[in-house]
């Protein structure tokens, strides 16, 4: 007969909330303000500003390019032109992320038929054969992330933060995975410039999205989306 560890149980049946919850020990660094832990660049109007008019432009990019890409995701693989998949952002708030369509439409179904590639709680396959051959050139060119100025614009998103991971993977983090999550996530960040599909370790990707929240400021963001041009422009480390 097998025995159940009520450990196991206990640690299993901790909500989302409850988990950041247990963060608030882990919290006690100067990037943090005093009275409620809140990352600087929550509360930054100036970055809130340069979000909107990055969103604006961006979507106005994503209207003009929308035609031709519709048209030839549909050509290529037919079914829905956009993908939507819940995400969480700041904090644990979940949300629903936009990108032009880079996979088959069954793609969800065959994930379990794919080998993941990454280490921890990512899914990284460079070669995954769900990924049809005009995703490629969409993900290559990171194009079929331009919906997601929507959320930018919407405030789910900023251009510049950390990756939004799903659900299932926050579920499976302990505290220090959690501090990712103490800024909103970004369209870009240090694992765009500095990884991007090469970095295949998750507490790599932890260490990079700490790494910014310590060295954040306008300034900083403001480097890392020209940086973020050219790495895209040179198709640096694309999957």
């Amino acid at each position: 007969m097998m025995l159940i560890n009520p450990r196991k149980i206990k640690k299993s049946s901790l909500k989302l909330e409850d988990k950041l919850s247990n963060t608030k020990k882990i919290l006690n660094n100067n990037h943090y303000t005093e009275s409620n832990r809140v990352h600087r660049s929550i509360n930054s109007k100036l970055k809130r500003l340069i979000d909107i008019i990055g969103a604006l432009v961006g979507l106005m990019i994503t209207a003009i390019i929308f035609i031709p890409l519709a048209i030839w995701i549909y050509k290529d693989n037919p079914g829905p032109i956009f993908y939507s998949q819940t995400r969480c952002g700041f904090n644990g708030k979940k949300f629903t992320i936009w990108k032009f369509r880079s996979m088959t439409v069954d793609a969800e179904r065959k994930q379990h038929l794919v080998k993941n590639h990454a280490d921890g709680f990512i899914f990284k396959n460079p070669e995954d054969p769900r990924i049809t051959r005009v995703g490629k050139f969409l993900r290559s060119t990171s194009l079929d992330e331009f919906p997601q100025f929507w959320n930018v614009l919407t405030g789910d998103m900023s251009l510049v933060g950390t990756r939004p991971p799903t659900p299932n993977e926050v579920s499976k983090y302990n505290d220090y995975h959690l501090l990712r999550l103490k800024v909103k996530p970004g369209l870009t960040g240090e694992w765009q410039v500095k990884g991007r599909s090469k970095c295949l370790d998750f507490n790599q990707v932890v260490a990079m999205d700490l790494d910014y929240q310590k060295k954040w400021t306008v300034w900083y963001d403001l480097y890392l989306i020209f940086k973020t041009v050219e790495v895209v422009v040179k198709r640096e480390g694309a999957c």
